[in-house]
């Protein structure tokens, strides 16, 4: 997500950005960014340039790119939905089973409606909190 907003401070501006640029702003290890970028890639979430100009840019606009898509992207797996609870369960366990397909509903809900575009604007918000003062 971190390496997406940077792209999303960028989009506007057209030039893809290199890995390298991305991972020092975020602090996160060249090599596991360079994995997550190829992943993302394959998905359609990113795309990539070729060349000394070249680097990765969104793949498209930032409110077109919700938050869910990105989870499942790397984490490669799809909502389970509503399932029922295994006949083998004891009750206790079918209860328990139940409210975690309920929290799991609920998660995918939030992360289906919030886009990048969101968190983008979120981020903007916090900033001018900060920049606020009081006399």
């Amino acid at each position: 997500m971190l390496a997406l907003l940077t792209l999303v401070d960028h989009y506007h501006q057209g030039d893809p950005l290199q890995i390298r640029q991305i991972a020092a702003q975020q602090h996160i290890p060249d090599r596991y960014l360079e994995q997550l970028l190829a992943t993302l890639r394959r998905s359609g979430l990113v795309c990539s340039q070729r060349g000394a100009r070249g680097g990765y840019s969104l793949a498209r606009e930032p409110w077109k790119i919700t938050l869910l898509e990105i989870i499942r992207c790397i984490e490669g797996r799809e909502s389970q939905g509503q399932t029922p609870p295994p006949a083998s369960l004891t009750i206790e366990r079918a209860v328990v089973h139940e409210i975690w397909q309920e929290a799991d509903q609920a998660a995918n809900h939030v992360l289906e409606n919030c886009t990048l575009q969101d968190l983008c604007d979120r981020k903007a918000a916090q900033q001018q909190i900060g920049l606020m003062y009081y006399i």
